[in-house]
């Protein structure tokens, strides 16, 4: 096998490597989204005070306010979202391109031979 071949292995696994790492940051990313999906839902439905937890202390806030910080934080995680989901299509791209060049590459050293069953 050529050094270029396994330079382009090497690429693969670092490639998914990152694909796992962004799947666990996407999954962190979701539970967020439901968090905050979940605490919308309660001040919608709420009636009288909201409390928000600062630190080690609850206060009475704003209800709208509250809504507006919630809204904010859950636009920032969609976005966050959106683009791990580009930079996940884009890791997937370059590892099947890398993984089928190594293929390839692989099938030519071979000169026609037939691979032998280990």
């Amino acid at each position: 096998m050529s050094a270029e071949t396994e330079k382009k292995i090497a690429q693969v696994q670092l490639l998914e490597q990152n694909m796992q790492n962004i799947s666990l940051q996407k999954q962190q990313l979701h539970s967020q989204q439901m968090e905050l999906d979940n605490a919308l839902g309660e001040i919608e439905n709420s009636e009288g005070q909201v409390y928000k937890v600062i630190g080690p202390i609850m206060l009475v806030s704003n209800k709208e306010d509250v809504k507006k910080e919630l809204e904010s934080r859950k636009e920032v995680v969609d976005l966050r979202l959106k683009s791990m989901n580009k930079q996940e299509t884009n890791l997937r791209e370059k590892s099947t391109k890398l993984q089928e060049e190594v293929i390839e590459e692989m099938n030519k050293g071979e000169n026609g031979k037939p691979r032998s069953a280990k």
